[in-house]
């Protein structure tokens, strides 16, 4: 009995260690390529497998790629929603830096996001998921605001800064002349810009 629990526990970590195979290079994938553009080969052929045997962990692409999205920013929301919870004053400048900090020093992540944002239409199921995420950030920064007291329609304010956090790590990048840490630095420079105006408002 012993021996089978232990053969069972053994192959469900090789069935998690060659899942995690799979996301990775799939993550490789869609960073490097838009979304309509990456196929299954092309992630087989990066995670060293067949396509058929990714079919036995993921049923078509876009989950795949929900699946690579999901796991690399659920970390940042994650620590982001535990900081708005937490503070009695909605804590935007962490928030914003911290959101900032982690999109620049993982520009796959932003890729991906961009590359869903722009690369066309996918099915409903997909974008269900992949909107999972945005509600629960405007449902926090609906409570950030609130707890800065601020004024006016707050779910426009929760609008404005998702749009501005993403089009301030959109700027300055892939700059010639600059370093991932001086192009983090300009992009703190301008955060620090906009918290002090959202703490206005």
């Amino acid at each position: 009995m012993e021996t089978k629990t232990v053969l069972s526990a053994l192959k469900e970590k090789e069935k998690e260690t060659r899942r995690a195979i799979i996301i990775d290079a799939a993550e490789k994938e869609f960073t490097a390529k838009s979304f309509p553009k990456v196929t299954m080969r092309d992630i087989a052929r990066r995670a060293g497998v067949s396509p058929a045997l990714i079919y036995r962990y993921f049923p078509d692409q876009q989950s795949l790629f929900a699946e690579a999205f999901m796991r690399g920013i659920g970390r940042i929301f994650e620590k982001i929603f535990v900081t708005i919870d937490e503070s009695p004053d909605g804590a935007i400048e962490q928030v914003i830096y911290d959101f900032i900090e982690y999109f620049t020093m993982h520009d796959q992540y932003f890729q991906m996001m961009m590359n869903f944002f722009l690369g066309g239409s996918v099915d409903s199921a997909l974008f269900e998921k992949l909107t999972v995420i945005e509600r629960d950030s405007l449902g926090h920064f609906d409570l950030m605001f609130k707890k800065m007291n601020a004024d006016g329609d707050i779910r426009q304010h929760s609008h404005t800064l998702f749009a501005a956090l993403t089009g301030i790590v959109a700027t300055f990048r892939n700059h010639p002349d600059k370093n991932t840490e001086q192009v983090l630095r300009h992009r703190q420079r301008i955060a620090g810009n906009l918290a002090r105006l959202l703490r206005k408002i």
